[in-house]
């Protein structure tokens, strides 16, 4: 009888915790997108594990999320905060607390989702060791990151080794917008596999605050114009273009404007310098008056400011695809965004929202002043927003594409196992001659009584 295959699968992402809270350092879309696909495998019948790193000798080694999905922190190095690109040295020493986990529990996973190039570098050293099927998500392309950052950090040359090879050996490659695969097939490599399942969104959660109910939340007029950013505090993420835009806005003088920079922020980190530097810039041009920084903005109060907006604005200077577009769409709030990546595909430009070129701030104040002056076409472009999320863009969706191609990898792997040990089975009890013979035959059988295509 054929094999029957175990249920239980490893998601990796080890720089990005799927049980941290959203908004510190190091916990942006990553995060959420890992453990969204985590629950919504779990209510299709997987057993999913989340392997992160443990950052901090206080955090919990294992977080239950929901009936079959839980995040497991492994040692790997210093518990401790370690930036992202100094992790990749601790990469043998999170295999080895995988294995002992796996030996401890008395597991064995047949199948691992890595999650950027780190965990990448982990699932390769995983095959490396024993057999174990691959499927990787790049979240950000270091070939095309790296065009866009100066200077480039000394890890580059290993990562764009890393990516590249993880496209050639991994069973499958899960890119999350035709626009990514187009960069892996132009800029990486013609060899491996890829499937385009895009990222996802709770349409019940984005969506669930109307715009008055919003507003009153958060003492907000309704006549004022509400422009929302929400995500880190990074230079890649483009909060000074959006700012000097504003800057020059239509609107700046009107005294109906508000800016909202949502986001989190820890002091002597990366985003807490970056935070400082974006109030150093508001204050020199003269918008303290009507721009706000809340936080970390959780998730329970994330509809809230998206619903009370008149748009969100995603002025990344890269995004893979950009988890913050769809819940704001879902919210029926056009976005403008950046011409690049993943926002190609989520924003459907004059129908859901508007691009402009990264970094451009006459294209972003023109973008963003045509949608404050026509206030008819962008509650339209906000309700086209909500009916392509809905059709595109749910977590259940892309759970659904995931497991289809999880069981797929899972049966061929079966199969090609099962295979092999009938094989080496008949081989040991018949000549080489006489097999050799056997399978000749049945080749000949089955081609003889296939249908024609």
């Amino acid at each position: 009888m054929f094999p029957k295959r175990e249920n239980r699968i490893a998601l990796i992402s080890c720089h990005g915790d799927p049980a941290a809270e959203i908004g510190k350092e190091e916990a942006g879309g990553q995060n959420v997108y890992v453990r969204q696909v985590g629950m919504a495998l779990a209510g299709l019948g997987w057993q999913v594990d989340m392997f992160t790193r443990k950052a901090s000798a206080e955090q919990a080694a294992i977080v239950h999320h929901c009936e079959g999905c839980r995040t497991i922190r492994l040692v790997a190095g210093p518990e401790d905060f370690v930036p992202r690109d100094e992790i990749y040295g601790y990469v043998p020493d999170f295999v080895d607390a995988f294995q002992r986990f796996e030996a401890e529990e008395g597991v064995r996973y047949s199948l691992v989702h890595t999650n950027y190039w780190i965990s990448a570098a982990i699932g390769m050293e995983l095959k490396q060791r024993r057999e174990i099927a691959q499927v990787h998500t790049y979240h950000s392309l270091g070939v095309v990151k790296y065009q866009n950052v100066s200077p480039v950090p000394m890890i580059a040359g290993t990562r764009l080794e890393v990516e590249k090879a993880v496209l050639k050996t991994a069973e499958r490659i899960v890119a999350t917008s035709p626009q990514e695969k187009e960069h892996m097939r132009s800029l990486m490599s013609s060899q491996g596999s890829i499937d385009i399942i895009p990222c996802g969104t709770n349409t019940e959660h984005f969506g669930s605050v109307g715009r008055n109910q919003a507003r009153q939340a958060l003492g907000i007029a309704a006549d004022e114009k509400v422009v929302v950013y929400v995500g880190r505090f990074d230079p890649r993420k483009g909060i000074e273009t959006l700012v000097r835009a504003i800057a020059a806005s239509d609107w700046r003088n009107s005294g109906k404007l508000r800016l909202i920079i949502g986001g989190g922020s820890r002091p002597g980190h990366s985003d807490g310098k970056e935070r400082e530097r974006i109030e150093g810039i508001v204050q020199e041009l003269g918008l303290a008056s009507f721009t706000h920084f809340p936080g970390r903005l959780s998730r329970e109060i994330l509809p809230t400011y998206y619903a009370a907006a008149d748009l969100v604005v995603v002025p990344s200077h890269y995004e893979p695809f950009g988890l913050v577009t769809i819940e704001a769409m879902a919210c029926r709030v056009p976005v403008v965004g950046s011409s690049v990546g993943g926002l190609l595909y989520t924003v459907k430009p004059e129908e859901t929202g508007l691009l402009a070129p990264p970094k451009d701030v006459g294209a972003f104040k023109e973008a963003i002043d045509r949608i404050l002056n026509h206030p008819e076409w962008a509650r339209q472009l906000g309700n086209n927003a909500r009916k392509r999320v809905e059709n595109l863009f749910s977590w259940q969706g892309v759970a659904r594409q995931l497991s289809d191609l999880y069981e797929q990898i899972l049966t061929e792997q079966a199969t090609r196992k099962f295979a092999d040990e009938l094989y080496q089975q008949k081989l040991a009890e018949k000549p080489v001659r006489s097999l050799a013979s056997e399978l000749l035959e049945a080749t000949l059988t089955d081609s003889s009584t296939r249908k024609p295509a």
